[in-house]
């Protein structure tokens, strides 16, 4: 297959984020990796009681391992900016909000404005297999049942992507166990090939807040006893499971180099395969299986395996596993392969644990900026390499310190490898994206441009001002590019709220003076910028192609300081005051409002109408009439009806 006929094949990355253990995003996960930290910690509290179930020596119902992956602030959630109440956000599973922000702060790194991608034929593909959230609830009991659990079913994880950015695109949650996410990889390559889609989400999320796997998989003997995954290493014993939350922004690369975009790497090719009747037991790894999704996906990449430079393991630190999955490396792509070029493999897994049907997402990230940075990190704890393994004529290294990637007068090709439970395995190439050099900033006294900022709420616009701030200072990231770029971003780029600021500079120390109030008067040459500055302020709508005449080039932007507070159950304020009517107003309502405003207006719809029947009669009382309660149609109407309840409350 030829460059032409591939690259017309070929899916671009254009935009990602994550949230793992120890990393908020991309950057911070790329200094864990370059550092080689292990960031797995002691299972929190408020996850479950680790100290009643942990016991060195288990039995039935305890745990094996005090350690695992954790995701810092899973209740954290801006609920305003998506228009939820604070009820709706304390019931809706924070893998869902999770993911929510998340796929904002990937569309952003895309330079993907949601506005203009709705109505679109966008694509989500979500990897998931748990629903603990969901599964918590439903154990306090059958009375604790309402219809609010409706809506933290699996399949409604894609589904609220889809709803929330009016994406009409396929939905498809995935759940083939630990592969999950890189079939969802696979399935919106497959779409995007097929021109289903113009733009496709392809996502994982998973979150460990039930011990229960964590007991049957100690009952099995799979999980590891110190929290670690340590692939390859002879001291490997098991799962160490983690949280994860990654998405991936992917179009077709014709039409991502036709846009502008930038493109962070590309999806050459990819397979899934099943290992069928080829092991002892469904449960049971196979080495053909393995072999087999390679060969496959190298094929439809067009891709030489001999000249894959790195490899991102599935790596879950199995003892049986490994051995596997290194063999099957060594068969397919050691082939043909020179002596002084062995491939180099490694694993995630090994800095924050084994983020099941989220895995793949974070195998995909972390092998995508290896190919940025041209570094390959080390894979951590393997201190005596494993004996099942013919580490000698193998011809792979399992690197123990940042590596180089070496210079092959050609962009540097990486494969991503995720297997199941389900025996469901799939396999990733990627080729180097864009490695343009930066430009040279403007220097001062050059021409002025109009930088505009926006947000949901002034407390968030604030924020952003003081990251743009840093970010055109000499240390910041945005120093590297030039000021015409940022400008032209960030007009074209972003969406714009409510909440306006712009500000005019000619150099990145000038404009950067302007966000902080310190700018100086803009002289006659800033006329248009002035102009369009003033009509951005007052909500206007601005050609910013006529602004900025040719168009510039995207370059990466601060992302949008989320205003997040805790919403977790039992955490919920209390109605301290005694108004009723205040709590219901307080919890429930989406938006602003006075008594004239409809309930359907401010986010009180039917079924919040069914949720606040339960809560009312338990917290008055008296069993509320539905009939009676469904006739109320404005906010005035209600405060009457729970004034009179209150009254009738013996």
């Amino acid at each position: 297959m030829n460059r032409s006929d591939v690259d017309a094949r070929s899916v671009a990355v254009i935009g990602m984020a994550c949230r793992l253990p120890g990393a908020s995003g991309t950057d911070e996960l790329w200094e864990v990796l370059r550092d080689g930290v292990d960031v797995t910690s002691e299972t929190p509290p408020e996850r479950y009681d680790v100290n009643a179930l942990y016991s060195p020596q288990p039995g039935p119902g305890m745990i094996a391992s005090r350690r695992a992956g954790y995701v810092d602030g899973v209740a954290e959630f801006d609920a305003e900016f998506f228009e939820m109440s604070s009820t709706e956000a304390v019931e809706l599973d924070p893998q869902q909000r999770l993911l929510l922000m998340t796929a904002w702060d990937a569309l952003e790194d895309a330079g993907q404005r949601p506005d203009e991608l709705a109505g679109s034929r966008t694509g989500v593909f979500v990897g998931n297999a748990r629903a603990d959230y969901l599964e918590i609830q439903f154990r306090q009991g059958l009375q604790s049942v309402t219809p609010s659990q409706f809506n933290n079913f699996r399949s409604l994880l894609p589904a609220r992507l889809s709803y929330v950015f009016d994406f009409r695109g396929p939905s498809v949650l995935v759940d083939t166990a630990c592969s999950s996410s890189l079939v969802a990889v696979h399935s919106a390559v497959q779409s995007l090939r097929a021109r289903e889609s113009p733009l496709a989400l392809a996502a994982g999320v998973n979150l460990k807040l039930r011990p229960d796997e964590g007991v049957m998989m100690t009952q099995a003997g799979a999980l590891a006893a110190d929290g670690r995954s340590k692939f390859g290493d002879a001291s490997a014993d098991g799962h160490a499971p983690s949280d994860a939350v990654g998405v991936v922004v992917l179009k077709r690369l014709a039409d991502a180099l036709a846009d502008g975009d930038r493109i962070r790497a590309v999806i050459q090719g990819s397979a899934v395969s099943n290992d069928g009747r080829t092991s002892g037991s469904v449960l049971t790894p196979s080495l053909a299986g393995q072999v087999e999704v390679l060969r496959w996906a190298y094929e439809d990449a067009g891709v030489n395996p001999a000249d894959v430079d790195y490899v991102e393991a599935h790596g879950a630190g199995s003892p049986t596993l490994d051995p596997l999955e290194l063999s099957a490396l060594g068969e397919v792509l050691g082939e043909g392969r020179p002596s002084d070029r062995p491939l180099l493999v490694g694993s995630i897994k090994t800095n924050i644990g084994h983020a099941e049907a989220a895995g793949g997402i974070a195998g995909l990230i972390k092998a995508v900026l290896c190919l940025e940075h041209g570094q390959i990190p080390a894979s951590l704890h393997l201190d005596t390499p494993h004996p099942q393994v013919a580490w000698d004529k193998l011809p792979l290294v399992v690197p123990g310190k940042l590596h180089d990637l070496p210079d092959r007068d050609r962009p540097a090709i990486a494969g991503i490898s995720g297997q199941g439970s389900s025996s469901l395995n799939a396999h990733v190439v990627i080729r180097q994206g864009e490695t343009r050099a930066a430009d040279a900033p403007a220097a001062k006294g050059g021409k002025p441009y109009v930088l505009v900022l926006s947000a949901r709420t002034p407390a968030a616009l604030d924020a952003l001002a003081r990251s743009y701030t840093a970010y055109l200072g000499p240390d910041g990231q945005g120093f590297a590019y030039s000021l015409r770029d940022i400008c032209y971003s960030a007009a074209g780029r972003r969406q714009h709220h409510e909440h306006r600021l712009a500000v005019i500079g000619s150099a990145h120390e000038e404009m950067a003076a302007a966000l902080g109030g310190a700018g100086g008067t803009p002289g006659r040459r800033a006329s248009a910028a002035v102009r369009a500055a003033d009509r951005y302020r007052r909500g206007e709508t601005v050609a910013w192609d006529k602004v900025f005449g040719e168009h510039g080039r995207f370059v990466p932007l601060p992302g949008y300081p989320w205003q997040t507070r805790r919403y977790w159950p039992g955490d919920e304020r209390d109605d301290d005051d005694g108004d009723l009517a205040a709590w219901v107003l307080r919890e429930h309502a989406r938006t602003a409002f006075d008594d004239r405003s409809t309930l359907d207006s401010i986010g009180i719809d039917s079924l919040a109408k069914l949720r606040l029947i339960v809560q009312l009669s338990k917290k008055s009382g008296r069993e509320v009439d539905p009939e009676d309660f469904g006739q109320l149609r404005t906010v005035g109407a209600l405060r009457q009806w729970i004034h009179a309840l209150e009254v009738r409350t013996p």
